[in-house]
This record gives C-alpha cells, sequence and structure tokens, in this order.
C-alpha cells in the first residue's frame, strides 16, 4: 500500500495553522517531514504521531472558504506598508484561523489591492482591520 504525502499546505489546512507554523514544527524536529526537491512532505502516519489522532482523509469535513479583492485607491507607499504590516502581524497570530493573504501595491497608480483567501468569520474580521486601516 502507497504511503500518503501531504504537502506543508495540506497539513496546515487539516490542523488549522498557519503554513509558517508547521514549517516551523518540520524545522524544530517536532514534526517529521521529508524533503524532496525544495519542498516538504508529511506522511499521513507522521502527522498521526503528531497530532495524536487518526487522520484520515478528508478528515476536516466540509469547509468553506470566502474570497475577497479590496482596491485601496490614492495610497502612498508609506500606506501600503503600514497596511501590510498590519495585515500580515495578524495573520501570523495564532487562532486567526485559515486564511491566505497576497498585498500587492502599484507605487506608480498609487493602488494597494489586498486579495484573502480563508474562512468566512477570519476573512470578515481582516477585512474590517483592512476598512479600519483604509479609513484612517
Amino acid at each position: 500500500m502507497p504511503q500518503e504525502l501531504l504537502s506543508v499546505d495540506q497539513v496546515a489546512d487539516r490542523l488549522g495553522l498557519h503554513v509558517r507554523t508547521v514549517r516551523n514544527y518540520i524545522r524544530d524536529g517536532r514534526l517529521k517531514a521529508h524533503r524532496i526537491g525544495k519542498q516538504y512532505r508529511i506522511a499521513r502516519e507522521d502527522l498521526e504521531e503528531f497530532t495524536g489522532t487518526s487522520v484520515a482523509p478528508g478528515a476536516a469535513g466540509r469547509s468553506v472558504e470566502v474570497s475577497a479583492i479590496v482596491q485601496i485607491d490614492a495610497i502612498d507607499k508609506a500606506g501600503a506598508d503600514r497596511i501590510s504590516t498590519y495585515v500580515t502581524a495578524t495573520l501570523e497570530q495564532d487562532g486567526i484561523g485559515r486564511i491566505r493573504a497576497e498585498l500587492i501595491h502599484d507605487t506608480e497608480r498609487g493602488v494597494l489591492k489586498v486579495i484573502l483567501l480563508g474562512d468566512p468569520r477570519s476573512t470578515a474580521e481582516l477585512l474590517h482591520l483592512v476598512a479600519m486601516l483604509a479609513d484612517s
């Protein structure tokens, strides 16, 4: 029977953690992983040992994901950096949920795009933060 190998992203999704947290567990030796090229792969058995529970394929159940794109016009580099810093710091907090963000600042046009993908509650919280920062 072939061994099921999971990516760092898949493990993060199943555990409700940020990808960086999973990578830190691997680097600290807390979670066993195999390096294949430039990427880590985690055997399902190693993940079960790490969590102390059985992790069946699709064990996370149904998932709901929201995608949102926020465009902020007339913003300079300093303002875009401030919003980017707050969003990044918020994502690094434990308990924020499963959410991914991409921030792109076009300095020539003075436009910041914030792209969010994640569970509805966490995305709503982050959208609220972005709205507050954009208004200030």
